[in-house]
């Protein structure tokens, strides 16, 4: 078919639009193997240079920009690929049965979006799973897999992949994205340049856009937390010591919306905790909390000095790696807590040595957690 008898709609679009148009252009480059980052639905400047890659090797201006010409050129290229190159999963819906939904199930459950039973029934609790993760991927929520969420759900999720080794050691699996390097994917999933190389017997630093990377990971690392309303990235990362860029990586979110009932690994330290200064502390009644010692706690967070200022964070050192820090906001009970982090009132109350149900606001506990 020539190109000019192609009738595109798609508007023209560049670097910084957002969007179904975005999407679609997104899963057309993946197709012709011009983009590998992830299916966002926002045009930034991986996408762009997939973009001008894709004009340069077809005769087309090499702008950047989505015009209508770029587009017949997509659709044209695209139409002539394998009807094997595309998804051809049924499109599920509320009512649909069979092993497609047990994978769709499946999927969602280990990305923490479906807590249900995988029964092959696509009933309303897989319905708001769906919508929960159209809505965290710039895409429809409408509660309907079509090819788009399918595309998300397999293109966007499995780099990272939890596997497991031959040893039991657990990695997960990371699609190295234009701008990466060995640095920056270290510091992002809280591991060493060393550990990345060693697990994948690499001899130097040089990357390529497209490579699969093993990154060692370890289930103690995280524990899992369930969004309650008025969360949001930033409070969540605040309360638990660590950063938004941490959780987003850990989670593979490419936005900040969350859902109520949304669950979310959390990156924790293995030696350490962070606990937050407030009106009253000393580092002695720290060190006694948590079973420590000052100069323990000075040695490690390199203080010259007893002195401390309300809203200091601290590093704790901790042998308990079933154990996570958490801030008591408002509205939280010890039941609430407990059931939030799968323990029980009793277990809260003997690892906090605490004599009566009542809580502050701000209040840190130690959650017990399990290994």
């Amino acid at each position: 078919m020539n190109t000019n008898e192609y009738n595109v709609l798609n508007p023209i679009i560049s670097e910084g639009d957002t969007g179904d148009d975005v999407i679609i252009l997104q899963s057309k480059l993946k197709d012709l193997a011009y983009f590998f980052a992830s299916i966002t639905g926002s045009f930034d400047e991986y996408t762009e240079r997939a973009v001008m890659d894709f004009q340069k090797q077809n005769g087309l201006i090499a702008s950047g920009v989505v015009n209508e010409e770029t587009w017949q050129k997509l659709y044209q290229l695209t139409d002539e690929l394998s009807p094997a190159t595309y998804d051809t999963r049924p499109v599920l819906r509320l009512g649909s049965t069979g092993p497609y939904v047990t994978e769709l199930q499946s999927t969602l459950k280990t990305l923490l979006y479906y807590t249900g039973e995988i029964d092959g029934n696509f009933g309303t609790s897989t319905e708001n799973a769906v919508k929960r993760f159209q809505t965290n991927n710039n895409l429809t929520p409408d509660g309907i897999v079509g090819r788009n969420t399918w595309s998300a759900l397999s293109s966007l999720y499995s780099p990272l992949a939890i596997c497991e080794g031959n040893e039991g050691d657990q990695y997960i699996i990371y699609t190295v994205v234009a701008g990466d390097s060995l640095w920056s994917i270290a510091n992002r999933f809280g591991t060493t340049i060393d550990a990345i190389k060693s697990l994948n017997n690499l001899t130097s630093d040089v990357l390529q856009i497209g490579q699969q990377l093993k990154i060692p990971t370890s289930e103690q690392n995280a524990t899992i937390y369930t969004v309650v309303a008025g969360d949001s990235l930033w409070t969540i990362a605040k309360r638990f010591g660590t950063t938004v860029d941490a959780i987003k990586s850990l989670n593979n979110l490419t936005s900040d919306i969350l859902q109520i009932g949304q669950r979310l690994k959390i990156p924790t330290s293995e030696q350490t905790t962070t606990y937050t200064v407030v009106a009253g502390d000393s580092l002695w009644s720290i060190a006694n909390r948590f079973g420590t010692t000052v100069d323990a706690i000075k040695s490690l967070n390199n203080l010259t000095s007893d002195i401390l200022q309300i809203g200091q964070q601290l590093k704790i050192p901790t042998s308990e790696q079933n154990a996570t820090i958490y801030t008591v906001v408002a509205g939280d009970s010890l039941w609430t807590i407990a059931k939030r982090f799968g323990t029980t009132v009793d277990a809260i109350k003997s690892l906090n040595n605490l004599t009566s149900n009542f809580l502050n606001v701000g209040q840190q506990l130690r959650i017990p957690t399990s290994n």
